[in-house]
């Protein structure tokens, strides 16, 4: 069973940066596509980009609002994937969710417990 821990959330102001971690266990980690999603109270949980990787190629999306400041990225040989975010913005204030997809290639079934970004003004 896949395990995921994420790490890096924290305060910062506004305009500044943070970078997230999410360690996975597991000795397929690399066939699996990964993505962070996030949380504020009082919304619906939100994807803000996902990596996956095909013949040799990876494929990345971003959520419009997030797209130029932040960047997904992952090191298959640290089974670590991170996501980069600057120029932070108060509405980016939330909890980070770090999710894999093991089973099939678009259902993400695994899910770390969180990590709490708060962006002040």
């Amino acid at each position: 069973q896949v395990q995921l821990v994420e790490s890096g959330g924290g305060l910062v102001q506004a305009g500044g940066s943070l970078r997230l971690s999410c360690a996975a266990s597991g000795r397929t980690f690399s066939s699996y596509a990964m993505a962070w999603f996030r949380q504020a109270p009082g919304t619906e949980r939100e994807r803000v980009a996902h990596i996956t990787w095909s013949s040799g190629n990876t494929y990345t999306y971003y959520k419009y609002s997030v797209q130029g400041r932040f960047t997904i990225s992952r090191d298959n040989a640290k089974n670590t994937v991170y996501l980069q975010m600057n120029n932070l913005k108060p509405e980016d204030t939330a909890v980070y969710y770090c999710a894999a997809a093991t089973t099939t290639a678009t259902t993400y079934d695994v899910w770390g417990q969180g990590t709490q970004v708060t962006v002040s003004s």
